[in-house]
Order: C-alpha cells, then sequence, then structure tokens
C-alpha cells in the first residue's frame, strides 16, 4: 500500500486493486494547489466544500458518504456516524468516521471529528494499524484533544492533518495552529517529513509512530 498527502484532509491510499481518495478540497478554498487525480473510490467524511469537492476526481469513482459497509475492488469501508462539533452537531452538523480495510491493514481516518470518541466508537475503531487524525482545532478537535483520541484508540501509526500550513487560505483557515503544536503535545521535538509512505503489514512500527507526510503540489 502506498499513501501520498494531498494537504488538508486529503490522502490517496493506492492498493494494488484500487485508488481510493478522502476528503477532496477545493484548491481555491482552502489556498493549496490540488493536481486532478484518478480515484476508484472516494470517502467523504461531510458536506462542507472542503471535503466533498468530487470536480478535481478523474474516472467514475464509487462515492462514500456517510455510515454504512462498503466493499469496492477489494477495499472494505465502513463508516461510523459521529460529530463536527462538541454539540452533537448543533453548530457544525454532522461527520463520519471512515474505517478502510485493504491489503492486511486497517486505517481509519476521523474527517472533521470536533469532539472526543465516544466509549462505543472506541470500541468500533479497536486494532487500527494507521489513523488519520484532524490536529488544527478551532472547526475540529485540537492538539490535546487528538492526543487523546490517539491514546484510546492505540493506532501503531499517526497521520496528522487538518493543520495550519504554508500556502492555506488565511481567511478560511487561519484559526487553525500548525503541525509543530501536535508535536509539542506529543513530546516529540521534531519529525522528518517523507514523501509517501510505503506500507504493509510486516513493516509496521512496534512503538506507536508519528508519520508527517509532505503535501504533494
Amino acid at each position: 500500500m502506498e499513501i501520498t498527502y494531498f494537504g488538508h484532509s486529503c490522502f490517496k491510499i493506492k492498493t494494488k486493486t484500487a485508488t481510493v481518495i478522502t476528503d477532496p478540497y477545493d484548491p481555491e478554498m482552502v489556498g493549496f494547489k490540488y493536481p486532478k487525480e484518478m480515484a476508484d473510490i472516494v470517502t467523504i467524511s461531510h458536506g462542507h466544500q472542503d471535503h466533498n469537492f468530487l470536480e478535481r476526481i478523474d474516472g467514475s469513482p464509487f462515492v462514500v458518504n456517510g455510515p454504512g459497509e462498503y466493499e469496492v475492488k477489494d477495499v472494505s469501508i465502513f463508516g461510523i456516524g459521529s460529530y463536527h462539533d462538541a454539540k452533537d452537531g448543533a453548530e457544525r452538523g454532522e461527520n463520519t468516521i471512515y474505517l478502510i480495510e485493504a491489503e492486511g491493514l486497517r486505517l481509519c481516518h476521523l474527517g472533521d471529528l470536533g469532539r472526543k470518541i465516544t466509549t462505543a466508537e472506541e470500541e468500533e475503531i479497536n486494532g487500527v494499524d494507521i489513523l488519520f487524525v484532524p490536529v488544527g482545532g478551532f472547526f475540529t478537535i485540537g492538539p490535546a484533544e487528538a492526543v487523546e483520541v490517539i491514546r484510546a484508540i492505540e493506532p501503531k501509526m499517526v497521520m496528522p492533518m487538518h493543520f495550519k500550513a504554508a500556502g492555506i487560505n488565511e481567511q478560511a483557515f487561519g484559526k487553525l495552529v500548525g503541525l509543530e503544536d501536535f508535536l509539542k503535545e506529543m513530546g516529540i521535538a521534531t519529525v522528518q517529513p517523507q514523501p509517501k509512505l510505503v506500507i504493509s503489514p510486516d513493516k509496521l512500527p512496534v512503538e506507536p509512530t508519528v508519520v508527517v507526510l509532505e503535501r504533494k503540489a
């Protein structure tokens, strides 16, 4: 499996049988360049334009847009309903957490999770190998809450997302905090960004590891 990062909450997960893209965004809204990409499957955590911009996707992908169980091209996806805020969706609506299973790996994309996970969600999300977690705060959980979620889920690898980065639209996302705030909360001085992650079950780390991917322009 190969994982690349397009910025914000958007990742490309490539297996031998399918290409999955998570939360594609409108580049004009977010501020990052976003290349047109082919996908077999697209997951959308919620209906905001920085997470559901299908116009940048080539091909005729199967779109997963909410809770439920899906099986496409040897990729299993399980959507779990959650909220975009700490008031049961009263402020920003609903959010879907996705469990993605392929090639012996179990991935979890938290979308724009806006509050700590519940005990029921924690039980459903057990056994995660790679966790994609928002860390920028304001619209989602922030660094401290992200660390609590990570400790609850206990993934083998953590990929932070949805944080303030160079080039982001300051007017729309200037209130997000940067990646360094999350790393500090994790007790990590620095992490060397990687252009992509190539991973298989036998390459998973023994100890929980934070992986930072370079944004692919």
